[in-house]
């Protein structure tokens, strides 16, 4: 479908962009793109024929249309990334492809995983439920920003050579290409270089990754790469890269959830379990057939890709265009609310922390105990009242959270945003951090 539409017209990003493209309710302010992303009418259009083709003839579809279907589309995916198309499937989301590793994984006495302490939240939770259900155990290395790149990268590499030290068997380093709160970048390529170097399995979490920043993963080669591609990519909800290289295939026994793919391990006597999707013979490797049905979902989201691609091409202009407008409206959206809140970006002192399409700025609240203070221990409570009211109250929403004793916000820039958006949200929550240094969040729930 996606190759014989006629073509798309270039069209400029902000406002006309929003009108002629995205969905959105005429008085919602979208500034937080980044948390679940959104997609063009063209790829709503993609999405809804792909559902009324499965619903048409269910059985067709799903047994003999939908594979090659996928298979195109992990082929568009793989060249747009440069990739093998046998080392790319697709996942729901990144919380997926980061538990199929480290639940295929055998875990041991002694070994340790290496977390950043800026980690995803669920990425660390799998971590502690593997530390309760297996001898594993973490090393979580603190992080407060704005840290510098070349002491963040010296600490990693002294992380896992303490724990060596200490007699660990460091199995596996997890780490983002850009962390969520605080969106900022990460040198993940260095950090990959370091695992390489320390022979520690490296597994990068490209959440905020295609679509957001290059991100040249046949340069550096990670041993496992994941990235959203609802989230930056204008790809229907959910959908994710999952990126297991030749070499490491082996290492990847199982999805999740074990569906037909999998190939259990021959035991005498026992007889091949039997497939109900009746499939074919088929050239694929084992890595890429094990994904491609797992259990019964809307595949119609990774059945996208081709399409978002073209409207990237045609519609935008391509990535370049795409990423400068982005970086742009993030850095100057940034600049406008420090000066309205009377505070600060988050930058390091190698500027290389806002080499994203977001940037992180001081919210005017005052930590503490005294009078128009937030007592730290409210920081959680502070925080949600901030963000639902800017839901409930303005339409429109900008995360609120705490790091190194600040409180932030988050902005992302994209192509259907201009500046006076930032500025209309920036303004609303300045009043809503008056009204909760006067404690107007204890008042009431939302």
């Amino acid at each position: 479908m996606a190759s014989t539409n006629p073509p798309l017209e270039l069209c400029h990003f902000g406002q006309p962009m929003r009108d002629k493209h995205f969905s959105f309710a005429p008085t919602y302010g979208p500034l937080n793109h980044g948390s679940f992303g959104t997609y063009p009418k063209s790829v709503r259009d993609r999405l809804r024929y792909c559902q009324d083709l499965a619903e048409a003839r269910p059985d067709t579809f799903v047994r003999f249309q939908y594979p090659d279907m996928l298979d195109t589309n992990r082929k568009a995916l793989a060249d747009f990334l440069s990739l093998p198309v046998d080392e790319v499937v697709f996942v729901p989301n990144v919380t997926t492809a980061v538990n199929v590793v480290l639940r295929n994984l055998k875990f041991e006495e002694g070994d340790v995983i290496v977390l950043l302490s800026t980690v995803y939240g669920s990425v660390e939770k799998t971590v502690k439920h593997l530390e309760e259900t297996t001898p594993v155990k973490t090393v979580n290395m603190t992080v407060q920003y704005p840290i510098n790149d070349n002491s963040l990268v010296e600490r990693f590499h002294d992380a896992i050579k303490g724990a060596k030290v200490e007699g660990k068997n460091v199995r596996l380093a997890s780490f983002d290409t850009v962390s969520s709160l605080p969106g900022v970048m990460v040198p993940w390529e260095r950090l990959v270089a370091i695992c390489k170097a320390e022979s520690v399995l490296s597994l990068v979490d490209g959440a905020h990754g295609v679509g957001c920043i290059d991100v040249p993963i046949a340069k550096i080669q990670p041993d496992f790469f994941t990235s959203n591609l609802h989230k930056w990519l204008y790809v229907p909800r959910g959908c994710a890269v999952f990126y297991v290289p030749k070499r490491n295939q082996h290492l990847i026994r199982t999805s999740l959830p074990t569906s037909h793919g999998y190939h259990p391990l021959p035991r005498d006597g026992e007889k091949e379990i039997f497939n109900p999707l009746m499939t074919a013979a088929s050239r694929k490797s084992k890595f890429e057939l094990l994904f491609e049905f797992v259990a019964t979902i809307d595949v119609s989201n990774y059945l996208c890709i081709e399409e978002a691609l073209r409207f990237r091409r045609e519609a935008c202009g391509g990535e370049e265009e795409i990423l400068k407008y982005c970086m742009n409206l993030s850095n100057e959206a940034g600049k406008h609310a420090a000066v309205i809140f009377g505070t600060k970006v988050m930058e390091n002192a190698d500027a290389t922390l806002m080499g994203c399409p977001m940037s992180n700025v001081g919210l005017p609240l005052k930590v503490g105990d005294g009078q128009g203070e937030i007592p730290e221990k409210d920081m959680y409570e502070a925080a949600r009242w901030l963000t639902a009211r800017m839901a409930n109250e303005y339409d429109t929403y900008l995360p609120a959270f705490f790091h190194a004793g600040i409180f932030w916000t988050r902005l992302g820039g994209q192509i259907y945003l201009e500046l006076e958006d930032f500025l209309v949200g920036v303004k609303a929550m300045k009043t809503l951090c008056e009204r909760a240094s006067k404690g107007e969040y204890l008042q009431a729930s939302s």
